[in-house]
């Protein structure tokens, strides 16, 4: 019989995903292990295979579409079977639908309004909340307000909250005239929100800062970009990161000159293997044995606990181009301070090739105790990073920069990086994170003892 193809949940926290592209079209044979799909979902663009043998008889979900975990998204005719047919099977049961962003319940039809009475008696309601219109209707929530069908349905249809609305009609009914009005101050109000000017745009907020719900507009022209699902988990990560985790920075600079030197020194010696070692490289080295010796930089906050892991994982932020949809991911290399240089090296090219292009698995993203974003190859000297939950520190590397520095009481050229730790001071404190980084600058300072 034939084979659905849903979309599957690529990610722990995945709850729907875009096809960005099919790399098989309806009538192509497709194999076990072949690659039909790439599929974006809150993390990375991702692969998706095919586990069964036959031809691709009808594709249900157009490129840019997002559906829902377990939707289906294609279906497969097996050996033997007639793709038409199949084809014709699978259209009758429709298209996916896609994922709605947002649930919203259905509207419940108003009751037929009663002619008011004099003096009306207050139903008491219990079970229900469906009362006569027009009447005040008693329930443990309080009475209900008055309000006619038309006045209902028009609020409903613009967006208006009917219980912001003062009713004029009688004894306080809201009626179609006061809907009316509301909407008219909506859309006025609306209309000077498009034509505040930057300075009177800091008086949103009581505290004189923007805020989400009271955003800046400007009435200049522009273009909407909507977000990637895994744009929009970086956003929302990020937020939560800052919001919740007390971060503080601490600076250190670093001499480069013996590093780079015996950089270049394996270089030359590697290059008949293909290996080419990158200054990144040492740091993940460095990185790794310094939390050895400083084990709550390998550690995590657990509210009532701080949870010191026993495996060094360190994370490497990848930059992805715009196909890819653009962005950052965190590719870990696992067990890095059992690792040598030239096993880092290959890791680490092997994380950044797959996210460019594959995408990278689960497990690849998985279990990092510890990140470095490292901004120097595109000359940036100094930044500072926001962790990357649940880590405890993320260390930011700037470039390698050759400028006067003192040595001996002698004014020389040397080459030095800036190096800014983000910490979580619920977990570090600072006189923690300055031993780190003087175990980080001693490792970096004198390279040899990154490869004993």
């Amino acid at each position: 019989m034939p084979i659905e193809i849903t979309m599957p949940r690529l990610s722990d926290t995945m709850e729907a995903g875009t096809v960005i592209k099919w790399n098989v079209k309806e009538g192509d044979s497709v194999k076990s292990g072949s690659v039909v799909a790439d599929i974006e979902t809150d993390k990375a663009t991702m692969e998706m295979q095919c586990f069964d043998d036959g031809r691709m008889a009808a594709i249900l979900v157009q490129p840019g579409t997002q559906v829902k975990v377990g939707t289906p998204i294609a279906i497969v005719a097996l050996e033997g079977e007639d793709v038409a047919k199949v084809k014709a099977g699978g259209a009758k049961g429709g298209a996916a639908a896609p994922a709605a962003p947002a649930a919203k319940p259905a509207p419940v039809a108003a009751p037929v309004a009663a002619a008011p009475a004099p003096a009306p008696t207050p139903v008491v309601q219990t079970a229900t909340r469906h009362g006569m219109e027009g009447f005040p209707v008693e329930s443990d929530e309080g009475p209900r307000m008055r309000v006619s069908p038309v006045a209902r349905r028009m609020a409903e249809d613009n967006g208006i909250d009917i219980n912001a609305v003062k009713g004029t009609g009688p004894g306080g009914r809201v009626i179609k005239r006061d809907v009316e009005q509301a909407i008219e101050n909506k859309s006025s109000a609306k209309t000077a929100a498009t034509s505040i000017s930057p300075a009177q745009a800091l008086a949103v907020s009581t505290s004189g800062v923007p805020t989400a719900s009271a955003p800046l507009a400007l009435s200049m022209p522009g273009r909407d970009v909507a977000l990637t699902g895994m744009r929009q988990t970086i956003a929302r990560r990020l937020v939560e990161s800052k919001t919740t985790i007390p971060h503080y920075q601490v600076t250190m600079k670093f001499d480069m000159d013996r590093l780079i030197e015996m950089r270049a020194n394996y270089n030359e010696k590697l290059k008949s293997s293909g290996v080419k070692l990158s200054v990144n490289d040492f740091l993940v080295r460095a990185c790794a044995l310094a939390m050895a010796e400083h084990p709550y930089f390998n550690a995590s906050f657990a509210g009532d606990h701080v949870r010191i892991h026993e495996v060094v994982n360190i994370g490497v932020a990848i930059s992805l181009p715009e196909e890819k949809g653009g962005g950052l991911v965190v590719g870990v290399i696992k067990d890095a301070d059992h690792k040598s240089l030239r096993q880092i090296s290959a890791d680490t090219k092997n994380l950044a090739e797959k996210a460019r292009t594959k995408g990278l698995s689960v497990q690849d993203m998985s279990d990092a105790t510890f990140t470095i974003s490292n901004l120097g190859m595109f000359g940036v000297e100094h930044f500072t990073a926001i962790i990357n939950p649940p880590n405890s520190a993320i260390l930011a590397c700037g470039a390698a920069v050759q400028q006067p520095v003192v040595r001996d009481g002698q004014l020389v050229v040397g080459t030095q990086m800036q190096a800014t730790l983000s910490l979580d001071h619920r977990v570090i404190d600072g006189a923690m994170a300055a031993q780190y980084l003087a175990s980080l600058k001693e490792f970096i300072e004198e390279p040899e003892t990154l490869v004993v």
